[in-house]
């Protein structure tokens, strides 16, 4: 639905008791090892992290190296997991390596459970919105591997009283163009039934003229779809809004004047999708590519300012409209909780090595080799007078230094008052976090969170 509602004191008990499940599973885990310390126990935790280590290792060389090194990298990758298994199975260590494994699990899922039922209430309250008289949606045939026909998303909207823009495949078009002329033919509302690089070209013609815009899921991934709570299965009830519809003001990204919606790349990502022949072959593209972007001569790294720190020597730099969750949540898997908070959020990876690598596999976001902030201003710089920048997706060239802000409030977006809405983001497991959550008292909780 369109708003989530609040979570009252039966929440905060479930949420406590979860989390209280969380630590006796931790608990447990401990006593096994400490039982099991002369049969094999210390071993079972030294083997898996060094399974790990070296796996990530392998990773690193398959993906930074070609010839020999990249195929030594595939075999240490998957021998290093493998050998870990024939070793518990070999000392009859596999019930101590299950039973660990068990309560680790378990341990991990009581406490996201806990910190998802226990997480601030972020539903941004919608508006009443009046039914648009004059609405104008432009559609991309191809976007989605054609769903605009597979879900008869012209016939749909024209029924409901909107006006079909149908962009023709073989001529490419100026979307903003056909935007601003519809706003002087006296269009009330603009939408978009296409990819987020689309969307948020129209998106800035709504934005400059005050009327609200129409997101239809009509694209591959629809991110920014989700985000607004939108249904992706099935994008014809995204034009619900049409005749029964709420506002909702969020904030809009800007990169040297190009709107953005979801994020921004600088560094290998960017370097990638510039490429001809990657949207034809990403992994072909990526695995060709990849030692010249890392290791190669010549190679470019990144500077950044964010707000007032400087981040030097970055592989990447990613930013996003609104921060996401967690750190690996920036590969679009995730979500944003809010999309109304005015921040940005970055994430500066520098990964040189097999050992970095290793690092960032055994300790995560708390690596060296992530940098994540919030802000209101990024500047990205690097010895190039021009660099490559992935906007929404759309690969780009832009002249340095290159400044990404937010608009806060921008957009008015017109969505269903009936949509599946936001799921509740997972936060990362932060065991202080679960520690205050199982026996601290609410407020001290409260405060944590915040």
């Amino acid at each position: 639905m369109g708003t989530t509602p609040t979570k009252g004191p039966e929440a905060d008990g479930g949420a406590r008791l979860l989390a209280r499940l969380a630590v006796l599973a931790v608990v447990a885990s401990l006593v096994v090892l400490v039982i099991t310390l002369g049969d094999g126990g210390l071993l079972v935790v030294g083997a898996g992290l060094l399974g790990l280590v070296l796996c990530a290792a392998g990773i690193w060389w398959f993906v930074a190296h070609r010839g020999a090194v990249r195929l030594l990298g595939a075999l240490l990758a998957v021998a290093a997991p493998v050998g870990v298994i024939v070793l518990f199975a070999h000392d009859g260590l596999w019930v101590t390596a299950l039973v660990l494994c068990l309560c680790w699990a378990a341990a991990l899922a009581c406490a996201r459970t806990a910190l998802r039922r226990s997480a601030p209430e972020r539903a941004q309250k919608a508006a009443p919105a009046a039914r648009p008289k004059r609405p104008v949606l432009i559609m991309n045939p191809k976007s989605g591997g054609g769903k605009v026909e597979r879900f008869g998303l012209v016939g749909r909207a024209e029924e409901l009283g909107a006006r079909v823009i149908l962009l023709d495949p073989s001529a490419p078009a100026d979307v903003a163009a056909l935007a601003h002329e519809a706003v002087s033919d006296g269009a009330d509302l603009l939408g978009v039934a296409g990819g987020d690089g689309t969307q948020a070209l129209v998106a800035e013609v709504a934005a400059e003229n005050d009327l609200p815009f129409l997101v239809v899921s009509a694209g591959t991934r629809n991110h920014f779809a989700m985000d607004l709570g939108l249904d992706r299965d099935d994008p014809a009830r995204c034009l619900d809004a049409l005749t029964d519809g709420e506002e909702l003001r969020i904030d809009l990204g800007d990169v040297d004047g190009r709107p953005f919606v979801n994020t921004v790349s600088f560094g290998v990502y960017a370097d990638i999708v510039q490429r001809p022949e990657y949207r034809d072959d990403k992994a072909g593209t990526i695995l060709a590519v990849m030692p010249d972007l890392l290791l190669g001569e010549g190679v470019r790294r990144l500077d950044a300012r964010i707000d007032g720190t400087p981040l030097t020597a970055q592989q990447a730099v990613l930013v996003s409209n609104n921060p996401y969750v967690s750190p690996d949540e920036f590969s679009g898997s995730g979500r944003r909780p809010s999309l109304h908070d005015g921040e940005l959020g970055v994430l500066g990876i520098r990964v040189e090595d097999a050992a970095q690598a290793a690092d960032l596999a055994v300790r995560g976001s708390q690596s060296t080799g992530l940098t994540v902030l919030t802000a209101h201003r990024v500047e990205v710089t690097s010895d190039a007078d021009e660099i490559s920048v992935a906007v929404d997706g759309e690969a780009l060239r832009m002249p340095t230094p290159v400044v990404c802000v937010l608009r806060p409030g921008a957009l008015r977006v017109l969505v269903p008052r009936d949509r599946p809405g936001v799921p509740v983001p997972v936060p990362p497991v932060r065991w202080r976090r679960i520690l205050d959550l199982a026996f601290g008292r609410r407020e001290r909780s409260g405060a944590a969170e915040r």
